[in-house]
C-alpha cells in the first residue's frame, strides 16, 4: 500500500513548521521585552545587553575615523570606497571568463546591464541611450550598493575609537550629504556637456538667453511696424522671462538631486535605529524590507532624473516645442 504523502504547511513539515512558530514567538517577545516600549511597560526583565539597543543619537555630520596629514578620512568615504570596491571585485570575478553559456554570476551581471540598458534605450533611444549608459549606470550602481550595504546587519554597529570618544566605522555614504551633492554636480556638468556639445554653444544657450523676438518687436518698431512691434516687444520679454527660470532650474536641480538622495536615506536611516530602539529583532524586520524598496527607489530616480535631463539637453529647442504642441 503506497504511503500517504505528509501534510506541508507553506511548503514546511508539521513539526518544523510548529518549531519555526516557536522560534518566531520567542523572538517577538524578547523584541517587545527588550525594546524601549516593552521596558516601559513591564521594567527590566533582566534580558542581556546585547540584547538592548541603546537610545539613537543621530549625527548628521560624518565622523572622522582617522587622519592622513590634515585631511580627515570619515566613516562615510570609508563605506563609499568599500562599496566601489564590491562593485570592481564583482563585476570583474563575473566577467574574467567570460563563456557563451555564462554561469550564476556571470548571468546576474548580465541580467543587471541589460535591464539598466534596456532602461536607456526605452528612454532616450538606442543612439543617445548607448551615449548616456554609463554614467546613468555608475551613478544608479553606486547609489543602490551604499543603500543596501547599509542595511547589512552590524554593519553600522561596530565602534572604533576616535577623538571625540567611539564612533561608527561605516556609515552609508548616502547619509553624507557631501556624496550626494557630488553626484549632482557630476550629473549636472555631464548634462550640460552633452547639450552644449551636441546642438552648439549658441544654440544651446539661447534656451536661456532667448533676445530674438525681443530685439525683433524693437526692428518692426523703428521701420514703423508700431503694432506688431509692440506685441513681438511683449512676447520677447515673456521669452526673456521664460529663459531666465529655465536658467535657474538648472542650478536649481543641483539642490534637488542632492537633498531628495540625502534626505530620504538619511530618513531611512533613523527610522530603522529608531525602530530597533523601541524593539529589536522582529518589529523591525519590515522596515529593513522597505529600506531594501527605497534603496532601489531612490537610485533608480536618481539616474533615471540625469537620463532625461540628458535627452532634453541635447533635443533641439524646436523639436521640443513641436512636442509640447501635441
Amino acid at each position: 500500500m503506497p504511503e500517504t504523502p505528509k501534510k506541508k504547511i507553506i511548503g514546511l513539515s508539521k513539526p518544523v513548521f510548529i518549531a519555526f512558530l516557536l522560534v518566531l514567538l520567542a523572538l517577538s517577545i524578547v523584541s517587545l521585552l527588550g525594546g524601549a516600549i516593552g521596558r516601559a511597560i513591564v521594567g527590566d526583565v533582566g534580558l542581556p545587553d546585547w540584547v538592548i539597543v541603546d537610545q539613537p543619537h543621530p549625527e548628521l555630520p560624518a565622523e572622522a575615523i582617522a587622519h592622513v596629514g590634515s585631511i580627515p578620512i570619515t566613516n562615510t568615504m570609508l563605506a563609499a570606497w568599500i562599496s566601489m570596491a564590491v562593485l570592481g571585485i564583482f563585476f570583474f570575478l563575473a566577467t574574467r571568463k567570460m563563456k557563451l553559456i555564462p554561469g550564476r554570476l556571470q548571468a546576474t551581471a548580465e541580467s543587471i546591464i541589460n535591464y539598466l540598458y534596456g532602461f536607456c534605450t526605452d528612454i532616450a533611444g538606442e543612439k543617445h541611450g548607448r551615449r548616456f549608459f554609463p554614467l546613468m549606470a555608475t551613478i544608479f550602481l553606486f547609489v543602490i550598493t551604499n543603500a543596501w550595504m547599509n542595511l547589512i546587519p552590524g554593519y553600522g554597529s561596530i565602534l572604533i575609537g576616535g577623538e571625540h570618544g567611539f564612533v561608527h566605522l561605516f556609515r552609508g555614504a548616502n547619509t553624507d550629504i557631501n556624496f550626494p551633492l557630488v553626484l549632482a554636480l557630476v550629473s549636472f556638468v555631464m548634462v550640460e556637456y552633452w547639450g552644449l556639445k551636441t546642438i552648439g554653444i549658441f544654440h544651446y544657450l539661447g534656451k536661456f538667453f532667448n533676445f530674438k523676438k525681443f530685439f525683433f518687436g524693437w526692428k518692426q518698431v523703428f521701420k514703423g511696424k508700431l503694432k506688431d512691434g509692440i506685441v513681438n516687444i511683449l512676447m520677447g520679454m515673456i521669452d526673456i522671462f521664460i529663459g531666465l527660470i529655465e536658467l535657474l532650474s538648472e542650478f536649481i536641480r543641483i539642490l534637488s538631486f542632492t537633498f531628495r538622495l540625502f534626505g530620504n536615506m538619511t530618513g531611512g536611516e533613523i527610522l530603522l535605529i529608531s525602530m530597533l530602539f523601541l524593539a529589536p529583532f522582529i518589529v523591525a524586520v519590515p522596515f529593513y524590507v522597505l529600506e531594501i524598496f527605497v534603496g532601489y527607489i531612490q537610485a533608480l530616480i536618481f539616474a533615471g532624473l540625469t537620463l532625461v535631463f540628458a535627452f532634453m539637453a541635447v533635443t533641439p529647442h524646436e523639436v521640443e516645442a513641436e512636442g509640447s504642441d501635441h
